[in-house]
């Protein structure tokens, strides 16, 4: 396409119409890139194309040379890896690179709270990796075999292809990443502008020596030297891709899996979260505190957002100790906290929240705001992603049974727990609530690495339906294909 025109009707894929205004036809030039998202027209400039474009072609160059690669090749590149993450010297050349990513976002008002390394996230990565090392691997494995009297027919694992990624600020999901490799995969991603110098550093001090020395194809880990998102839209439209992977936002999330679904390839979303707690009316006081406590240590998607509490005799006790868990969350970060409630629960706090001014440590900074706040039932789906100051909402319901039908109804689908004493109430529970991830107690159990002992690649909601045979943590020996193979009486 050489020239857009103010005015021209372009149709998504759904045959939603879009109107081509003033400033889009102005800023396209030949050779650029048109594309349809859910919310709009997608510019994509040649330059970033050509970026995801040459990524793709390293990966997919690549992923042809990986079926000569042994499994020992692949083990070795895990324990590489890890060896330069080990090394005090590469370590402190990512961290003093990181540091200036993480002065740069905070002059800009972002987020840094997943943006910085730390010893924890080092640790971390480099258990990621042996974790890879140590996971099993489908590729060549005879997974069934139906024999016939004259010839068997058996199903074996193979590599998938090429799996691209798209996430922002985490470095440490560079390392997941990888995971993939262990079954002969080949892997593409795409880093926010945050953590793009943080990235290329990983690759440059750590993943490209590692894939050299285990004697892995070049390409086999790939990143596209691009900070635009233009960059992972033209990514996600890369027909050659057997698998898109975003993590991010909610928005940025629907967009790129939307553009990667229109040709064809199957996704992976790890958007939108927020846990939500349901607390019966028989939880003990210790039950309640441990729970919500245990929630909140930090924010990621599957930290406590909804409390929902059955109302009636004892309420004021249990919404107290929920407050209470929620101050002791808030004091061990040296916070505040802060404390939305849906209206016609104004009776679960105390009134003296609503009138009380705190600080509130955002992303932009710090801001006074009412402690309290009352918000509209319809909103209890809202994700509050808090930096440093604990926030949750509060509604209360009749029963678990209503609760349930407002998670099903305004949650994203990721996390539900009940905290209750009632055998026969978990049961309940767990039938009615459409979530991949239940629990008893608290929430951030929903971890790949905690609650399976697997480095994971992200967690997927049913906010967009319900996940076809896997489940709702993406692991690197997931990432596999069936191949069925018939062997006649020879064999």
């Amino acid at each position: 396409m050489n020239e857009l025109t103010a005015g021209t009707t372009v149709l998504s894929g759904d045959g939603h119409p879009f109107v081509v205004d003033e400033a889009l036809a102005a800023a396209f030039s030949a050779g650029d890139r048109l594309a349809a998202g859910p919310t709009g027209l997608l510019h994509i400039p040649a330059a970033e194309a050509d970026c995801a474009e040459r990524a793709v072609d390293r990966a997919d160059d690549a992923f042809a040379a990986m079926h000569g690669v042994a499994d020992e090749a692949i083990v070795a590149f895990y324990a590489l890896a890890a060896e330069l993450l080990e090394d005090d010297a590469v370590w402190g050349e990512i961290s003093e690179t990181n540091a200036e990513d993480v002065l740069k976002a905070r002059l800009r008002g972002r987020s840094t709270t997943r943006l910085a390394v730390s010893d924890a996230m080092r640790t971390g990565m480099i258990d990621g990796l042996r974790g890879w090392a140590n996971a099993p691997s489908q590729r060549g494995t005879v997974l069934e075999t139906v024999q016939h009297q004259e010839f068997r027919v058996e199903m074996v694992g193979a590599a998938l292809g090429i799996v691209a990624f798209v996430f922002e600020g985490r470095p440490n999901v560079l390392a997941d990443a990888c995971g993939v490799l262990r079954g002969g995969n080949a892997v593409v991603f795409r880093i926010g502008r945050d953590a793009l110098a943080t990235a290329q550093a990983i690759m440059r001090l750590v993943i490209e020596p590692a894939l050299v020395a285990a004697g892995l194809p070049a390409g086999a880990v790939s990143l596209v030297d691009s900070a635009a998102h233009a960059a992972g839209w033209a990514l996600f439209l890369d027909a050659r891709l057997s698998l898109a992977v975003a993590r991010g936002s909610g928005a940025a999330v629907d967009t790129l899996g939307a553009l990667a679904r229109g040709v064809g390839t199957p996704v992976s979303l790890h958007g939108t979260g927020g846990a939500w707690m349901v607390v019966s009316d028989n939880a003990g006081d210790a039950q309640v505190a441990d729970a919500v406590v245990g929630s909140l240590d930090r924010k990621v998607c599957n930290t406590l957002n909804t409390c929902c509490l059955v109302d009636g005799p004892g309420v004021a006790g249990r919404a107290e100790r929920v407050i209470d868990a929620l101050k002791r969350a808030g004091e061990a970060r040296g916070q505040a906290f802060k404390l939305h409630v849906a209206a016609g629960s104004e009776h679960l706090a105390p009134p003296e929240l609503f009138e009380t001014n705190v600080q509130v440590v955002r992303a932009e900074g710090p801001r006074t705001e009412p402690q309290a706040v009352v918000i509209d039932r319809g909103d209890l789906g809202i994700e509050w992603e808090w930096e440093e100051t604990p926030e949750i909402t509060l509604v209360a319901v009749d029963s678990i049974d209503q609760a349930v039908a407002l998670f099903n109804e305004l949650s994203p689908k990721l996390v539900g727990t009940l905290v209750s004493s009632d055998p026969a109430e978990h049961e309940r529970f767990f039938a009615a609530l459409d979530a991949p991830f239940v629990g008893d107690g608290h929430t951030r159990w929903v971890d790949g690495q905690y609650a399976l002992g697997k480095p994971e690649l992200g967690l997927s909601t049913w906010e967009h339906g319900r996940l076809f045979a896997r489940g709702g943590v993406l692991t690197g020996d997931g990432v596999y294909t069936v191949r069925t193979r018939y062997l006649g009486v020879q064999s």
